[in-house]
């Protein structure tokens, strides 16, 4: 799948794990302290595993505590949509990529300054690829 195109169902099926799936499709939120970029400090790019859209650079993740990968700052605006989210009795704002439409985590104002964002987003919607350059194009599971 190339970079933007929103795959379909049948796609994401083949492509994704059951877990991967449930994340990006249904919402779901992975176990704390479970995901493979929670600990992760290579420098390069996070792109969404659906699509390849590029959402969040290593320059911007830092340690949060939370138990789940987390971002000051998308790596560019086009790269994620927000909405509210009133699921499970709480208010809070969902991010998703802004290609595909795929859910990715929430985001919160406790984040480090400049943004105060911390961006907080499920490993399992994330591909990661350790040699970046803006505005290049993946192929999305290439990384």
């Amino acid at each position: 799948m190339k970079l933007g195109k929103k795959p379909d169902d049948v796609e994401l099926l083949q492509k994704l794990t059951a877990e991967q799936y449930a994340v990006t499709q249904l919402g779901a939120t992975e176990p704390p302290f479970s995901g493979q970029y929670c600990d992760h400090h290579d420098q390069g790019a996070y792109h969404c595993i659906c699509c390849g859209e590029l959402l969040f650079e290593s320059a911007t993740k830092f340690e949060s505590g939370s138990g789940w990968p987390s971002f000051a700052s998308p790596a560019t605006e086009a790269g994620i949509e927000v909405r509210q989210d009133k699921s499970h009795g709480m208010i809070r704002t969902e991010v998703l990529c802004g290609s595909c439409n795929a859910h990715l985590g929430h985001v919160f104002s406790d984040g480090p300054q400049p943004t105060g964002q911390r961006y907080c987003i499920n490993s399992l919607a994330l591909d990661f690829s350790p040699e970046f350059d803006m505005g290049q194009s993946i192929e999305a599971g290439e990384g």
